[in-house]
């Protein structure tokens, strides 16, 4: 692990285990968990021979926790300093959940900068809330409701999500893990991307998108419904849509096999 400084001074943990493999992927976490929750990827893509590169978002992991600037052109930003200061050219960028709305959004600030492909897991996007003329997603006064609870009880907060990210059967400790990945996040960063995830608007960031991009999505997701993957699917030219039939929010573990055989073809081709 190493840090790198944002302009607004911000140090952004980055893990770069592999720095001689011969092709890159910079894999973006979600909201509320850290790099960590890409483990059970990046020691199989590692033994593939690529250099895969995480991060953990401001507010998240072992980054720092600045009072404000939570913001998808913040975060989105901060992925272009990573790149800028790594010199990543033809990369291969993976976002879930709200980190898939934030590569996104990466795709039409900074154009796309460096990126070859684009995966999308179970990405937020292009809003994770329900609006008039939007009716997909949570509703606002249920994303009310949670970040109420993470201000006020975030341990039960980290443990309720960690129960809805998987639809699979699975073991009580990977449960628990994936609550323990919640709690590492700060108070202050959980709370703020709850408001972003609440409001952002990314309906624009799709159409930004020139490369070939994979959309992975669970039809079991109770976060981000399968339709915004479908959504995804129509708005943005020439991707592909992988569904899984017995996977939630967590679709880079609930078929865990099926996810890294799909997952690695998609890289291959």
């Amino acid at each position: 692990m190493f840090f790198i400084r944002t302009r607004d001074c911000v140090k952004l943990a980055v893990y770069d285990p592999n720095p001689l493999g011969k092709e890159t992927i910079l894999m973006i976490h979600g909201w509320p968990l850290s790099a960590k929750m890409f483990e059970y990827q990046q020691e199989l893509l590692i033994k593939c021979g690529y250099r895969v590169i995480t991060m953990d978002l401001r507010g998240f992991g072992h980054s720092d926790a600045p009072a404000c600037c939570y913001h998808y052109d913040q975060m989105a930003s901060d992925i272009d300093q990573v790149v800028r200061a790594l010199r990543l050219h033809r990369f291969t960028l993976v976002g879930f959940s709200m980190g898939g709305a934030i590569v996104l959004r990466y795709m039409n600030r900074c154009r796309g900068y460096g990126v070859k492909k684009l995966v999308l897991l179970a990405a937020a996007a292009p809003r994770f809330t329900q609006t008039p003329d939007f009716p997909y997603g949570m509703t606002q006064d249920a994303v009310d409701q949670m970040i109420e609870q993470i201000q006020t009880d975030r341990a039960q907060f980290s443990e309720d999500f960690s129960r809805k990210l998987l639809y699979s059967p699975h073991s009580e400790a990977i449960k628990d893990w994936f609550c323990d990945l919640s709690l590492s996040a700060s108070s202050i960063g959980t709370s703020a991307t709850g408001y972003a995830l609440r409001d952002e608007d990314g309906c624009a960031d799709l159409y930004s998108v020139h490369v070939p991009t994979g959309i992975f999505h669970g039809k079991q997701d109770q976060i981000v419904p399968f339709e915004l993957g479908e959504l995804q699917n129509q708005r943005i030219a020439g991707s592909q849509l992988f569904a899984f039939e017995n996977s939630g929010h967590g679709i880079f573990y609930d078929e865990l096999e099926r996810f890294n055989q799909c997952f690695l073809q998609f890289l291959k081709s």
